[in-house]
């Protein structure tokens, strides 16, 4: 059974009312979790690619590297498709924050949605941190996310709240 059934979060996943690029966090983070991150996306097989500043793409690096060019103010990003119609982006800022968006128009329905929420319990158990999902550019108050005490994915807000 799922954590999360469509029908109580689909509000949350229209991008009409949300901005079409969530923004996704997981913070406190190091050079070593993002190493962690990397190796999964390996693991498990997904499309990947990899680029700075958005610019040709690269072979993927170390996290060590992506934190050498995030240090030296460039933006290392990595392009992960956990399926082929899904893609997120991660974008190393800093090292303390692993940073990623999901396109909201790729996230319609209870199969893309179980897709994202195992991707967010993988990252989340892999690194031992809640992995968080909020509105486009709200990034201080969750929607939604793998609470990594709980080891399952939780509503944070109230869907039917008419203040949403």
């Amino acid at each position: 059974m799922p954590d999360l059934k469509w029908d109580d979060v689909k509000v949350l996943f229209d991008p009409e009312v949300n901005g079409v690029l969530p923004d996704v966090v997981v913070e406190r983070t190091t050079v070593e979790d993002w190493q962690l991150l990397l190796d999964l996306v390996r693991e498990q097989g997904w499309q990947y690619a990899s680029s700075v500043d958005g610019g040709e793409p690269t072979e993927l690096p170390s996290a060590a590297g992506m934190a050498e060019a995030a240090n030296a103010g460039e933006t290392p990003e990595l392009h992960v498709r956990p399926i082929t119609d899904m893609l997120l982006i991660f974008r190393m800022y800093q090292v303390t924050s692993i940073d990623f968006d999901v396109d909201l128009r790729e996230l319609q329905g209870q199969e893309r949605l179980d897709v994202l929420m195992d991707v967010f319990r993988l990252i989340g158990r892999r690194l031992g941190k809640s992995v968080l999902l909020s509105a486009e550019g709200d990034l201080g108050h969750p929607d939604l996310g793998f609470d990594v005490d709980a080891d399952r994915v939780v509503l944070m807000v109230n869907p039917n709240d008419p203040r949403m």
